[in-house]
């Protein structure tokens, strides 16, 4: 059975290889092969032995191997330095020069051994994701999560999860962010392994989650928990991403103070890291914290916050900069440069791309509001119409509660009380709180 098989797939192999190169069967005949043989082994009836196969292999400009095992060593060479151009593509923040590596080495997948393969999987999903595509990373990372030879505890496993969490928590869908990230550390309790930064790096993903979730309460006592566990066994990296989320628990608190004494220490503790991304959202962190604190100090904000710019051009996602576009141009509201802001929100949106997203959502509310600091409050209703269009896509979060808020907020300033109204009561809903229904005829009038 099994010289069948081999028979066949040579045979099949034989009779590709030679018609894409245009040739007959009478071409590969020799002194030694006789066309009628050669087509005795495409029909899978002989297996060749191997003088006849270094014999075909020669006429055809193959190797021997190829035409037994379907392997080109030196294309598999070329396809291995591609993908070793991706990594370094990657790794120099240049996604889209990665993406493409990685596509073009898959596309040929059957000439690269399973753990180049792997590598340029993860390599494609990640690039997919730091470009901001995060609904074609989502399948391509659950296939590598779930694949058997990812092993559960293990820190690529840890990686795959962290990974998934983000991409779910970014596209709006907080419900499979928290399943996903919940059942990860339940994993990780069952199985007690040792503690490690990509651990330690899920729960500060699920702390998120919490919060945007508005899970205060949760997001509150993970961060308490994984604080004393991160002083124990984290890296400096470690546990200044634990203090990092904690810090932005406080401030969903309203604990200013404490969040910006939480988010400082975690920069001394990823200062002396080579973490440079973490370390630039860090700084963008801290000067989000100092804009919007008891005692705003806009100019400082924007110092801190094109410093992390800087660095997240160079290794950041498309996310992450446009993030940076955005509280750049609060920046320069409070510092009354309303042109110099409205460029900016522009740039964020160009950045995220057409989805409704909150980012989105957010870089029209400081749009709507330069608009309104230079006196266009026709511009600004626009601005208003399109981000409401867009919220109406978002799931109910916190986050988007808050977004609500702003666009209720800047209606007011146009003038527009019903609108204002709406949007007012649309944050309501989103955090719960709804409106009572009203009685019916039948209740108010002959009921009794």
């Amino acid at each position: 059975m099994k010289r069948d098989r081999e028979a066949d797939t040579i045979g099949k192999r034989l009779r590709e290889l030679r018609r894409s190169k245009g040739l007959h069967q009478q071409d590969l005949a020799s002194d030694e092969i006789s066309s009628s043989y050669v087509s005795l082994i495409e029909t899978g009836k002989r297996v060749p032995s191997e003088a006849v196969l270094r014999s075909l292999a020669k006429k055809l400009d193959c190797t021997v191997e190829y035409l037994v095992s379907g392997r080109n060593e030196s294309r598999a060479s070329e396809l291995q330095l591609k993908v070793a151009f991706g990594d370094m593509a990657s790794r120099n923040g240049d996604n889209g020069d990665a993406l493409q590596a990685y596509s073009e080495a898959l596309a040929h997948a059957d000439q690269l051994d399973a753990a180049t393969v792997r590598r340029a999987r993860r390599g494609q999903a990640q690039a997919l994701e730091k470009l901001g595509r995060l609904e074609a990373a989502i399948p391509l990372l659950h296939e590598l999560y779930e694949d058997a030879e990812t092993v559960p505890g293990s820190a690529e496993w840890a990686q795959l999860a962290v990974a998934l969490c983000r991409c779910y928590r970014l596209v709006g869908d907080l419900t499979l962010a928290v399943e996903l990230g919940e059942a990860a550390l339940g994993r990780l309790n069952t199985l007690g392994l040792d503690v490690t930064d990509d651990h330690l790096q899920l729960g500060s993903t699920l702390i998120a989650c919490y919060m945007d979730r508005g899970d205060l309460t949760r997001a509150n006592l993970l961060a308490s928990r994984l604080i004393g566990v991160a002083e124990l066994v984290g890296s400096r990296a470690g546990r200044g991403a634990i203090y990092w989320n904690a810090g932005m628990v406080a401030e969903s608190r309203g604990q200013t103070d404490e969040a910006l004494a939480l988010v400082e220490r975690a920069l001394v503790l990823m200062a002396e890291d080579d973490g440079v991304r973490h370390l630039a959202m860090l700084k963008h962190t801290y000067g989000w914290l100092m804009l919007y604190g008891p005692k705003p100090d806009a100019a400082r904000s924007k110092e801190l916050i094109l410093e992390a710019q800087t660095a997240l051009l160079e290794v950041g996602s498309t996310s992450e900069q446009a993030d940076c576009e955005i509280d750049l141009a609060f920046a320069e509201l409070h510092l009354g440069e309303s042109d110099a802001a409205f460029a900016r929100a522009q740039r964020a949106l160009g950045l995220i791309g057409s989805e409704p997203r909150p980012e989105a959502v957010l870089a029209r509310v400081v749009m709507a509001r330069a608009l309104l600091a230079s006196d266009d409050t026709a511009g600004a209703r626009d601005v208003l119409t399109t981000a409401e269009r867009q919220l109406g896509h978002l799931a109910d979060s916190r986050r988007a509660a808050a977004l609500w808020r702003h666009v209720g907020d800047l209606w007011e300033r146009c003038e527009r009380p019903a609108e204002s109204g709406r949007a007012y009561r649309e944050a309501l809903s989103m955090v719960g709180l709804r409106r009572l229904p009203a009685p019916s005829d039948s209740f108010s009038g002959s009921a009794r």
